[in-house]
């Protein structure tokens, strides 16, 4: 598995080696290495699917402590483009993101560690996402901040007058307005 480096360490996209011959393909998604260097030394717990149409905008979500959670996305069908903020306060990236467009085509995944909100926007319908988590969800630790927070100035993809975003989304908080990591 090739593993790309972001600006934020931490982040990463992982390319998984692809196998095929007439029948298919077969390729290796994701290995557990407790002994291994991060990400590979995450435990997952528990794993989620969502399906969106083009122009939907899910997030900025994350878990606090002590439900935070680590997560491996990878799409299904069709294309994304996915972001993740630092969101640690006592980290030299603190209020950075990194974003990068995950695909079926492209077959990457991306891997974010505890302490970043995460959020995406399908760039096509009918998308398919799956990702992991090594912590489960908790409603009680679930913290948002709102996507088009000037302080974080995210350079979302696609016209915002054709974005379909929850009004839970709409209406989070700004990034000075809500509870972050320490």
């Amino acid at each position: 598995m090739k593993v790309i480096e972001t600006n934020i360490p931490g982040v990463v996209l992982l390319e998984p080696a692809f196998f095929g011959d007439a029948r298919g393909y077969f390729a290796e998604i994701w290995k557990e290495q407790p002994q291994g260097p991060a990400p590979f030394n995450t435990h997952f717990v528990q794993q989620n699917e969502s399906c969106s149409q083009k122009g939907v905008l899910r997030g900025l979500h994350f878990q606090r402590v002590p439900f935070a959670q680590a997560k491996l996305i990878r799409v299904l069908s069709g294309a994304i483009y996915d972001v993740a903020v630092d969101i640690r306060k006592s980290s030299p990236t603190f209020l950075q993101w990194v974003g990068a467009e995950i695909s079926a085509e492209n077959r990457r995944q991306i891997f974010i560690p505890r302490g970043f909100a995460h959020g995406f926007v399908a760039l096509t319908d009918n998308t398919v996402i799956n990702y992991l988590t090594d912590n489960p969800y908790a409603p009680t630790s679930e913290g948002a901040i709102r996507f088009d927070d000037p302080a974080l100035n995210i350079q979302w993809p696609l016209d915002p007058a054709t974005r379909l975003v929850s009004a839970k989304d709409a209406n989070a908080p700004h990034s000075s307005q809500t509870d972050l990591f320490a």
